[in-house]
């Protein structure tokens, strides 16, 4: 006999079966798993866009960011981002993020369990 068992997402129905292969001997169940906290998710790793940053922050800090300096906060805590095809020719001059917004892009990032 054999039993499979797949990871269990919080609030997902999972599926497992048992069995020696796919027969008519194979017996399926389903299993509806609530966590009772979020003690599941203190080490899964968030991910939010860009526009998601921007609105808490302005809602939170009442500050306005570019997407330019969420992408330079990203590269200085080692957060991967996705390949730009929009680069420039490095002949403008790039601005450098605020401490007070960068303060606040830190902040997003932990609320969204970035870093």
């Amino acid at each position: 006999m054999r039993f499979c068992c797949p990871k269990i997402l919080p609030s997902r129905r999972a599926s497992f079966w048992v069995g020696n292969s796919n027969t008519a001997e194979t017996v399926y169940a389903y299993v509806d798993y609530e966590p009772k906290d979020n003690e599941y998710l203190k080490d899964v790793k968030g991910c939010a866009t860009y526009t998601e940053i921007k609105e808490w922050i302005m809602s939170e800090y009442d500050l306005k960011v570019s997407s330019l300096y969420v992408a330079q906060i990203k590269d200085k805590c080692g957060i991967e981002k996705r390949q730009n095809y929009n680069i420039g020719d490095n002949k403008s001059r790039v601005p450098k993020c605020p401490p007070e917004k960068e303060k606040a892009i830190m902040a997003a990032f932990k609320h969204f369990n970035m870093i």
